[in-house]
């Protein structure tokens, strides 16, 4: 907690004067912080960062490591939406995956954030997996629906370069087309129960959007503090844009202290097309022209060419200033950002990756 402290006393100079408008607090297995730990840090935040109009403080939560009763305490240390990592509610799957809780933890973990006046709460919910088919997967929608998050995150299990996965894939998993499919259909079940998908993987409520992670999407600035934390911060009088990485083992992280990051680097102009459609594109209700040109202090005209060869061949729809992805685009997205990786004078130091 102190590492975590001169981390952030180190960092909020940078980013004087600008309101926070969420907090997330995320990455391995934060449930394990007392709560009394995460109140601590909050209230020290408040004294070096405006939180004032900071309503959405996350807690990433998994289902085998909350003590009974704690949801109430979180709540109380100033938590105000929780993130479960289900992933799914068929015992055969989690232990596929590796998961250490059980489908029953998950269903009592939901039950005691209703109990504890939490109600905004993601799920994760994953499809694609080993020995899954469509039933099962349609099964694991039904599963969560029925505990009433607030928030449902769906995404298809993407085999990592650096994970076990990446490294041995598991024997099982259905083929691309049935994937597709179980994918669709399991969205068509969301949106009949009143999510409604507004970015690739995230379905919501009315007024339940994940404010943290739309910030990300429309290519927003954010403080990383922690283990293995990444951060991002345009320069206010420049516009220049400087991305950040932690060191990421906890022990060589806490000798470090507030020496800085392990990687610092400035994104370069010809980067900033890509970096930031990798982000937007992901939006099913798109982004503006405008917002495009504050975010990467380059005019429209750059790319503009690329977005009519993509509006051309059915990928993204235009309407005034306001573009968006087509349902060809959102299932191809990383067709889409090919477009933006040859352009003129790019460098080739990124490599397309989702956005957690």
């Amino acid at each position: 907690m102190e590492a975590l402290r001169q981390d952030l006393l180190a960092q909020a100079p940078a980013f004087a004067g600008r309101p926070v408008v969420s907090i997330f607090i995320g990455g391995g297995t934060p449930s394990l912080l007392p709560p009394a730990s995460v109140a601590r840090f909050l209230e020290f935040a408040s004294t070096l960062l405006d939180l004032a109009a900071c309503e959405e403080i996350t807690l990433e939560a998994n289902p085998g490591t909350i003590e009974r009763g704690r949801f109430a305490e979180y709540r109380a240390a100033g938590i105000t939406r929780v993130s479960l990592g289900a992933q799914s509610f068929q015992p055969a799957l989690l232990s596929a995956l590796g998961r250490i809780h059980s489908a029953d933890e998950t269903r009592r973990a939901a039950a005691e954030l209703h109990a504890a006046g939490l109600r905004n709460f993601n799920l994760d919910l994953m499809v694609g997996l080993p020995g899954q088919d469509e039933k099962t997967a349609l099964m694991d929608v039904g599963e969560a629906l029925a505990l009433e998050p607030a928030h449902i995150s769906h995404y298809q299990l993407t085999l990592e370069p650096g994970t076990v996965f990446g490294g041995r894939p598991p024997a099982g998993l259905p083929a691309h087309d049935l994937a597709a499919d179980m994918q669709e259909h399991c969205h068509e079940v969301l949106a009949a129960a009143g999510y409604r998908r507004y970015e690739i993987s995230a379905f919501a409520r009315e007024g339940q959007r994940c404010a943290h992670n739309l910030n990300y999407w429309e290519f927003g600035d954010y403080i990383g503090v922690g283990a293995g934390a990444h951060g991002k911060r345009t320069e206010v009088a420049t516009g220049r844009i400087e991305r950040t990485i932690r060191e990421r083992e906890p022990r060589r992280y806490m000798a470090r202290g507030a020496h800085g990051p392990v990687s610092s680097q400035v994104v370069p102009a010809a980067e900033l097309p890509f970096e930031f459609m990798m982000n937007a594109l992901r939006l099913i209700d798109g982004f503006t022209t405008s917002l495009y040109e504050e975010r990467t202090g380059q005019d429209w005209s750059a790319i503009a060419g690329s977005m009519q060869g993509l509006e051309q061949r059915g990928m993204v729809e235009s309407s005034g200033s306001l573009w968006r992805p087509t349902r060809l685009g959102s299932g191809f997205l990383n067709e889409m950002l090919l477009e933006f990786i040859d352009m003129p004078g790019a460098e080739h130091s990124v490599r397309v990756r989702k956005t957690l």
